[in-house]
């Protein structure tokens, strides 16, 4: 048989064997071999100033990025100063990215409440107004864990909350100015958290497990 001849079965044979060889491993072995898909979990949670939220989230062993936006309103890309304004329906919020194998929404629901003040219907510190409502959106299989992480939490103060757990609703990102603020202009940014008394105020709420 000519040389040519000789490689083309031979080539032949290997790719018969491939074939039969991968047709023959477990089901379990030959998805094992697929790439991996993401699984990447996002929760949202609005708790007044988003500058104080991303900062309470970003960095955390399992999340992979936190970004400040608007959520619960009526207008497509809302700008700040529209939200500011009133009249939209947003509320300032954060977008957590996390990796449930490293963090569970749970935990981060748990870390959530140490960040507000939960008993205050009407916005946190000294931001008053609609737009600085805490409210945590879920979907339907986060409920139930940020329902029993609600409940824990009340019973932890012996205070009723007023921030609800509703369901999920459009998130809308903020512009490149507002997102690693606290990082990007600490200055400024200490200045109005000192200025809000909210390392104070929710160490008067928390105590020790007070996160901002």
């Amino acid at each position: 048989m000519p040389k040519s001849l000789k490689f083309l079965a031979g080539a032949a044979i290997a790719a018969a064997l491939v074939v039969v060889t991968t047709a023959a491993l477990p089901r379990t072995d030959r998805a094992q071999a697929q790439p991996a898909r993401s699984v990447l979990q996002t929760a949202v949670f609005a708790g007044g100033c988003f500058w104080s939220e991303e900062k309470a989230f970003d960095g955390l062993p399992g999340v992979r990025s936190a970004v400040s936006g608007f959520v619960g309103g009526r207008t497509a890309n809302p700008t700040y100063k529209q939200v500011v304004r009133g009249g939209t329906g947003h509320m300032e919020a954060v977008q957590v990215t996390f990796d449930p194998r490293v963090v569970s929404y749970r935990a981060l629901v748990d870390r959530y409440w140490r960040t507000i003040d939960p008993t205050d219907p009407n916005g946190q510190f000294c931001d008053q107004g609609p737009s600085y409502r805490a409210v945590v959106f879920a979907t339907a299989e986060q409920r139930a864990a940020a329902v029993a992480s609600r409940d824990a939490a009340m019973r932890v103060l012996g205070k009723s909350f007023t921030t609800p757990v509703v369901g999920v609703q459009r998130f809308w990102p903020a512009g490149p100015e507002h997102q690693d603020y606290a990082r990007r202009n600490r200055a400024h940014y200490e200045a109005y958290r000192q200025g809000c008394r909210r390392p104070q105020q929710l160490r008067a709420i928390w105590g020790d497990a007070a996160v901002g």
